[in-house]
């Protein structure tokens, strides 16, 4: 997909999907350092393509963390590899490529991971991003999620908006 090698989406929506299929696993990050990071950027004007997955590497577990449409996200372990060109990209006329160049990220990397938790939108009125699902990553000195941003990701620095109803995931060893 994208023509990124290793992603093979599977999307879920909502919370409980989200938190069955892969909280134990999330959970079983904490403790461990934020090594590194991949997000796509064009070649020409170094812009983020924030459609693309957000690739987090705690070291040597990989994360690939991929919102789509309203309300979609998709995580998946391990399988993109962020060595290989993007390949198979006739339908854009910006060339994509691996970065690990990113302000907002940047300070975390060398950092324990303190806590994971899920993000839900429940706005307190009517609102097409109700029930989204972001992941924020704690650490010591700050925190950071991945949300949403309808049809595409967001980094976002800092405590989440006080609409997002939190579902910590706390930190663990990993599951049987």
């Amino acid at each position: 997909m994208m023509g990124i090698s290793g992603f093979e989406p599977t999307f879920l929506v909502g919370l409980e999907a989200v938190r069955e299929e892969h909280g134990p696993n999330l959970a079983a990050l904490g403790g461990r350092r934020l090594t590194g990071f991949a997000i796509v950027r064009f070649v020409e004007d170094e812009d983020w393509f924030a459609d693309c997955p957000v690739v987090l590497d705690f070291d040597g577990v990989q994360i690939e963390i991929c919102h789509w449409k309203l309300d979609e996200l998709s995580i998946s372990w391990n399988s993109i590899d962020t060595t290989t060109a993007i390949s198979d990209w006739e339908w854009f006329e910006l060339t994509p490529a691996w970065s690990s160049a990113d302000e907002r990220l940047e300070p975390f990397v060398g950092q324990e991971l303190r806590e994971v938790a899920l993000l839900e939108w429940r706005p307190s009125s009517y609102d097409l991003a109700d029930g989204t699902i972001a992941v924020e990553f704690v650490f010591d000195a700050g925190r950071f999620h991945i949300a949403n941003a309808l049809d595409e990701n967001s980094i976002d620095l800092g405590d989440a908006h006080p609409e997002f109803v939190r579902h910590p995931l706390g930190c663990g060893a990993p599951p049987d």
